[in-house]
């Protein structure tokens, strides 16, 4: 495995931020789902964990729910944002996090096992973002929470976010969707669709049916390079690496590896294998592919929509389009564009706007 490039900027590492084996999950048997392309699961486990108390009048719930390669580890994706005396204070609230239905660290996914005793593989069924919300509705109904005073989300996490709303409109007070959209455009389901094919064409893939090998472990790690060179930015990547060898003066020429930029994206490639599912990549991609919310009608949330400049994956216009769509219903809503050199992973690191905004808007 190439080693990864020195970096003292958080920026290129929080992607590999996970929950480590033997922490404090907990799981919830949600029963049998029908699901919402017409599949069926005739049991359903969905893996979670929680910050804080609840309090006697059940008002200070927030549910965080997590992007493309997360997970239920709130306090970890999010440090910034979610922990102890931070913008949403586990100290003051009830925090939730559940990994999404489809997943593969810990609820029901492609890896996990059906009736048979076998991996679904191949067999799970197409899961959409309206299955996710069902998945933890749930499980809130479980927690005796009866009404969430946040419900937050970034990328695919925004798209559960406002799902909620529309779905669940009696249990939502408050959504802050960041860096988010109503439907993929396009070029975000090609960018989808390369990292797809990126798996599917692995030998190794076996048609889904890998388990219990080690899979389609290149074809993944060509997934994640894809993945990581929309994750950021033009100047993001400029600034840290720009024309840069790997530990050398001068090139080789002889076909391995040259820059730095390479060594970083072999590197984040080989990584992902250790704590991600290939099926749960595609499962998972085709889902916010599918997604589309076309209004906001019935929704009673008040909602704060957060965009980042240098974002051009999930570009500011997208959540100004979801603010649109929110007054349009009638709802009370507040847009803003962030000024910021990261990338679309600004929404995980940058700490002093949002949680300014966040701090506010959990005020009123």
């Amino acid at each position: 495995m190439e080693q990864e490039p020195e970096t003292d900027n958080a920026l290129f590492q929080e992607n590999e931020r996970q929950t480590p084996l033997g922490d404090g999950r907990r799981y919830f048997d949600a029963g049998d789902m029908q699901l919402k392309a017409g599949g069926f699961l005739p049991s359903v486990t969905v893996a979670y964990e929680t910050w804080g108390e609840l309090n006697p009048s059940r008002s200070n719930a927030v549910l965080i729910c997590h992007a493309l390669s997360g997970d239920s580890h709130a306090v970890g994706w999010w440090d910034r944002l979610v922990g102890p005396g931070r913008t949403i204070d586990t100290e003051k609230y009830f925090v939730v996090g559940t990994n999404v239905l489809g997943g593969c660290r810990g609820t029901t996914g492609p890896c996990s096992m059906a009736e048979d005793g076998k991996p679904y593989g191949s067999r799970f069924p197409t899961i959409l973002v309206e299955d996710m919300v069902e998945a933890q509705k749930r499980l809130t109904e479980a927690l005796g929470v009866g009404k969430w005073a946040l419900v937050a989300g970034g990328s695919m996490g925004g798209m559960q976010a406002i799902q909620w709303s529309v779905q669940c409109p009696q249990m939502v007070d408050r959504v802050w969707c960041t860096a988010s959209c109503a439907a993929h455009s396009a070029m975000q389901i090609g960018f989808n669709e390369a990292g797809r094919q990126a798996v599917l064409r692995d030998p190794a893939f076996l048609g889904g049916d890998y388990y219990p090998g080690p899979g389609p472990v290149n074809g993944l790690a060509v997934a994640r390079m894809i993945g990581h060179l929309t994750f950021l930015s033009e100047s993001s990547f400029a600034s840290k690496f720009g024309r840069a060898l790997q530990g050398k003066e001068a090139f080789s020429y002889n076909g391995g590896t040259e820059f730095a930029v390479e060594s970083y994206l072999n590197y984040q490639g080989d990584k992902f294998n250790q704590r991600f599912d290939a099926n749960s990549h595609l499962v998972l991609t085709r889902a916010i592919d599918y997604y589309r919310l076309e209004s906001f009608s019935g929704a009673g949330a008040r909602f704060l929509f957060t965009a980042f400049d240098s974002d051009w994956i999930y570009p500011s216009h997208q959540s100004r389009e979801l603010h649109r769509l929110a007054q349009l219903a009638g709802c009370q809503s507040e847009f803003v564009e962030i000024n910021c050199p990261w990338g679309h992973d600004a929404f995980l690191l940058e700490e002093v706007e949002q949680g300014r905004l966040v701090r506010g808007f959990l005020s009123v």
